[in-house]
């Protein structure tokens, strides 16, 4: 029997506890277990790096969500993005990656895996061509993508990019962070492997950090599941239950995220002082057409331009009071920052370097009606 989101996200992998039957999974705190005799671990559980119940419940339900056989839980997002590209790549190998992506990402790849070997080419993963051209026959083992991407909210087609992948022999890899499960499920579109920071939006309470990997093919996933315990870069259990907490109310904070942000763009699309809005959700993003084909919604994310260049939006920054000024995203709360001197500060200089004018919201759920009026300030 399938069930709709809301329904998994509550009780996919979260059957009530066997022995006392509570209704929330325990957090087994515990860092070994006893086994029955040498050789038998009771349950398979011998070692908590390697499994404990808690996170087999978040891994679980991550899974039934985003649609793939494996889902895998690490300490953070880039944790997760590590294990991905050591356990699927090798020194020699090329990635594609976006010219427009997470700062940590870029760093990841520029300043740790290029001294491993592992090269990479920048793309604009809003132009299949562009992504085709990219790819060297042969060595290409990875398309990754971000969709929306961050911070300028490029929207990339992720059929049409699993096709360009699959041709070369090369896995598409899609971070869903900025999307959530509920607005978008890339293995329904041909994704190999899915990466989210579960900090962001999964978690939704700003207070726990984790990632995530779910694999479309059983198979790859038990590679991965392999890394995962070999690399040991997993999450605690208590950072595990606090994420499968946070699950339960995705789809009603993500609405809400939806709601107010659909309203906040319409608001600085037509503000004197901003001089362009980027979010998915208008009609004149130019990936608007693709973002509603394959997206529930357009998201809790807005960036926009200062028409006063640089200075004008670090003092729109620093002026809000409402919107905390803080990395991270995908919180209740509602964040502003500035790309390029917080986290983007690593692309300075480089391809993926975002414009001096840009600010980027994570829009909350607090009454829309006062985050207008913050920004209206703000704005000066």
């Amino acid at each position: 029997m399938s069930h709709g989101f809301e329904t998994l996200a509550i009780h996919a992998g979260q059957d009530p506890e066997a022995r006392t039957g509570a209704v929330i999974p325990p957090i087994y705190q515990t860092s070994t277990y006893a086994q029955d005799a040498v050789g038998a671990p009771r349950e398979g559980y011998e070692y908590s790096r390697s499994g404990n119940p808690t996170r087999d419940a978040l891994q679980e339900c991550l899974a039934a969500l985003e649609g793939g056989p494996v889902g895998l839980a690490f300490a953070s997002g880039l944790a997760a993005e590590d294990t991905l590209l050591r356990t699927v790549c090798k020194p020699g190998d090329h990635v594609v990656i976006p010219d427009d992506a997470y700062g940590g990402t870029y760093r990841l790849f520029a300043k740790v895996a290029e001294r491993w070997g592992l090269d990479y080419t920048p793309a604009r993963v809003s132009d299949p061509d562009a992504v085709r051209a990219a790819i060297r026959p042969g060595a290409t083992r990875i398309v990754w993508v971000e969709t929306p991407t961050n911070p300028l909210l490029g929207i990339a087609d992720i059929a049409a990019l699993a096709a360009v992948a699959h041709e070369a022999d090369a896995l598409l890899v899609v971070d869903n962070t900025f999307a959530s499960p509920y607005l978008q499920q890339p293995i329904a579109f041909g994704a190999d492997v899915v990466v989210h920071s579960t900090t962001k939006y999964i978690g939704g309470h700003s207070d726990v950090v984790g990632g995530a990997l779910i694999a479309a093919d059983r198979a790859l996933g038990e590679e991965l599941r392999y890394h995962q315990n070999a690399m040991g870069a997993v999450n605690g259990p208590f950072d595990a239950w606090l994420t499968l907490r946070g699950i339960k109310t995705l789809g009603v904070r993500m609405d809400r995220h939806c709601d107010n942000a659909e309203r906040i763009a319409a608001y600085l699309d037509g503000h004197a002082k901003v001089a362009q809005v980027i979010y998915p959700g208008l009609p004149a993003h130019p990936g608007h057409e693709v973002a509603a084909k394959q997206m529930r919604r357009f998201g809790g994310m807005i960036s926009f331009r200062a028409a006063g260049g640089e200075e004008h939006a670090v003092e729109i920054c620093n002026r809000a009071k409402l919107f905390v000024l803080a990395e991270s995203l995908g919180g209740v709360e509602s964040l502003i920052e500035h790309p390029g001197r917080m986290t983007h500060a690593s692309a300075a200089g480089s391809p993926l370097e975002v414009p001096g004018d840009l600010v980027r919201l994570s829009v909350g759920i607090e009454t829309v009606d006062d985050l207008l009026a913050d920004l209206e300030q703000a704005l000066g």
